[in-house]
């Protein structure tokens, strides 16, 4: 198979590919479309599962849609602050993979995320070198806005356009040429509201929402509309939002997600994570087990300075803080 079918949910496929739903109509497998957030491995056999490959190859080159797809990104190590070269000499991230970048204030961290936005080429500060699916990137993924690589989301998302929430995403989905626009323009709100945890209205104007509520409508924009492979974050965690269903969002709609914190939860919760110092690639660690159990512990903290955050959020005292 051309693509890795066997992982993606039934949403994400109805929303790439609209026409697939008649296939799992041919194929006796309608209820499919009633269970959005199951995976195809979950209904289809491998041999059906390419016979889908197939269809989806032959419908693209007929509606003239086909697309180039972003299954991997390589990042080969340039040179740290101090002109030696970088320990780190190749770090590969795959779609559906969650790679977190840590250090130090001003180590370095936004620089790489820059790199991989700029499709780097050897011509940055860092010389470092970004390769799509294993080959040298055209200029497309540099200056054609119909291949942008990246979609990036920065601590400071303040919107000044005139437009209410519904419009904002309307004129998304037109830019966009997305078939049933509306039905997006209702899941990415819905899932905004869950990730902010602060409702805001479909009239509500963008540039009266909320930091918080600002990033959660980003996210869920990017994981919906946005034809971006790779999303690059910096620092979600002092957005107030539900950081674990952001990111279970953006790998549902496989992703290549890239996040730079200072935040243990999130670091935790990554694939790998690139440590960086000087300016440079230090080192890549993949979370131990008994980093995993700790995790528990930490989300179990992480959610009670949720729910305080909340009680603050709805006037009431702190006087007791116990469950």
């Amino acid at each position: 198979m051309s693509r890795q079918l066997n992982s993606l949910s039934v949403e994400f496929c109805l929303g790439k590919w609209p026409f697939v739903e008649q296939f799992f109509q041919d194929k006796n497998f309608g209820e499919m479309i009633d269970q959005p957030e199951a995976v195809l491995s979950d209904f289809l056999s491998s041999e059906l599962l390419v016979e889908l490959d197939a269809f989806i190859s032959m419908m693209e080159e007929f509606l003239g849609t086909t697309e180039e797809e972003v299954h991997e990104i390589t990042i080969y190590g340039g040179k740290a602050k101090d002109g030696s070269d970088e320990k780190v000499r190749e770090l590969k991230v795959r779609s559906g993979e969650i790679v977190c970048i840590v250090g130090p204030t001003g180590s370095g961290k936004s620089r790489l995320l820059a790199d991989i936005e700029w499709v780097a080429r050897g011509d940055t500060p860092t010389e470092r070198h970004v390769l799509v699916n294993g080959e040298v990137p055209g200029d497309k993924w540099r200056f054609s806005s119909e291949y942008k690589l990246v979609a990036q989301l920065s601590q400071n998302m303040n919107f000044v356009m005139d437009l209410t929430v519904e419009e904002f995403l309307a004129l998304h989905a037109e830019s966009r040429l997305v078939t049933n626009a509306e039905e997006k323009i209702q899941r990415i709100w819905n899932w905004a509201n869950e990730l902010a945890g602060e409702p805001f209205a479909l009239d509500t104007p963008v540039t009266s929402l909320s930091g918080g509520q600002s990033r959660a409508l980003m996210i869920a924009d990017t994981a919906v509309l946005s034809s971006s492979p790779v999303v690059l974050i910096d620092e979600i965690e002092n957005a107030g939002i539900d950081r674990q269903q952001a990111l279970d969002i953006l790998i549902q709609q496989e992703k290549i997600v890239l996040m730079a914190t200072h935040d243990p939860i999130l670091a935790l919760m990554g694939d790998r994570r690139v440590i960086i110092n000087n300016g440079a690639m230090v080192d890549v660690i993949e979370p131990s087990e008994k980093e995993k159990s700790n995790l528990d512990e930490l989300r179990a903290i992480d959610s009670k300075m949720m729910n305080l955050r909340h009680r603050l959020r709805m006037g009431e005292r702190l006087d007791n803080i116990a469950g």
